[in-house]
């Protein structure tokens, strides 16, 4: 996640004394109580996206907010993690159960801020193992299905990557590698994004094959996801620098079988994360399968400990067509 320290410096610097961000309580609550405050839905749905809820999360648990990735469990529960290295296990809204469940990610506290930047997530739904990738020291974490840490690795091709737009998304794909996307390049904003593709478990020294991903202008990749039909569904935000800060995202779809080493990895849009939708910082994103080969797409946003950002819940669900399928954008 990149901060926003360069709005900071702008603010602090032609407007002082209106800069927003107010100082944020200190929480001491343990207590699982997890509100979701529906929210109204405009008259969307066309195309083969559509938006089936939207949430605003709220909490007094002192685990609560910066959720940075997010993830599908088998038995219907969402796992989000922030980058202050905590855990949210919830049940969404409409199912049965109230499983509400906030800790840290491991079995202790972060020893420091540094090595709890927790920034993407992946779930091996057969085991309920879990890998971490982390920003800052550009590591991933392995951790089993009662997130306890099994092993971790910096390996030698993030190295170069950004210590603060190092690895943003993680996906471990059906037939057991690993792509790993990085928020940003080592040299300039403009340039694609690094790319990995593990051959296994890269916690095990797997050497991966370099690739590149080029976003949209102004977009940065910050999670993925691999859908029923192996590609995989990659969550993109761009920033608009103001006071406050506005932020849009993009759904894009890519083919894993299409990756080649030291090449451009190429996908294709499907939906604009923009008004009249709820927006926000969203950064990660969760697929379910759903009906007929389509998924649900789950979404949460990080509210940076913000005052004027929130912790949003975005449900969609997407039903491609024959003619459409992999091509269109949606339109709302």
């Amino acid at each position: 996640m990149r901060r926003l320290v360069l709005l900071t410096i702008v603010a602090l610097g032609l407007a002082p004394g209106t800069w927003v961000r107010t100082p944020q309580a200190v929480f001491t609550d343990e207590r699982p109580i997890l509100s979701a405050t529906p929210l109204p839905l405009p008259d969307m749905g066309r195309g083969d996206l559509r938006v089936a809820g939207a949430w605003v999360l709220s909490s007094g648990n002192r685990h609560f907010g910066g959720y940075s990735a997010l993830a599908a469990l088998p038995d219907g529960s969402l796992l989000a993690v922030s980058d202050r290295g905590r855990r949210l296990r919830f049940t969404p809204a409409g199912r049965p159960g109230r499983l509400v469940d906030f800790a840290y990610l491991g079995p202790e506290r972060p020893a420091a801020k540094a090595g709890a930047d927790s920034e993407a997530l992946t779930v091996d739904p057969a085991s309920g193992r879990l890998w971490v990738a982390y920003e800052n020291r550009n590591r991933i974490v392995r951790y089993d299905a009662g997130f306890r840490p099994e092993g971790s690795v910096r390996p030698a091709a993030m190295r170069d990557w950004p210590s603060n737009s190092g690895p943003e998304a993680i996906v471990r794909l059906a037939d057991g590698r690993f792509v790993v996307l990085a928020e940003g390049s080592p040299r300039s904003s403009d340039e694609d994004s690094p790319a990995l593709l593990f051959p296994s478990d890269p916690v095990q020294g797997a050497v991966p094959v370099r690739f590149r991903f080029r976003p949209p202008d102004g977009y940065r990749p910050v999670d993925a996801a691999q859908l029923p039909d192996g590609r995989v569904m990659i969550l993109l935000r761009q920033v608009h620098w103001a006071l406050p800060p506005r932020f849009t995202g993009l759904l894009m779809i890519a083919d894993p079988a299409a990756i080649r080493a030291g090449e451009r990895w190429r996908a294709a849009p499907l939906a604009d994360l923009a008004k009249p939708l709820p927006t926000d910082n969203y950064e990660g994103l969760a697929v379910e399968p759903g009906a007929d080969g389509g998924a649900i797409l789950w979404l949460i946003s990080d509210d940076n400990k913000s005052a004027f950002q929130r912790t949003l819940l975005l449900k969609l669900v997407w039903r491609p067509n024959a003619k459409t399928r992999g091509k269109a954008r949606a339109s709302w």
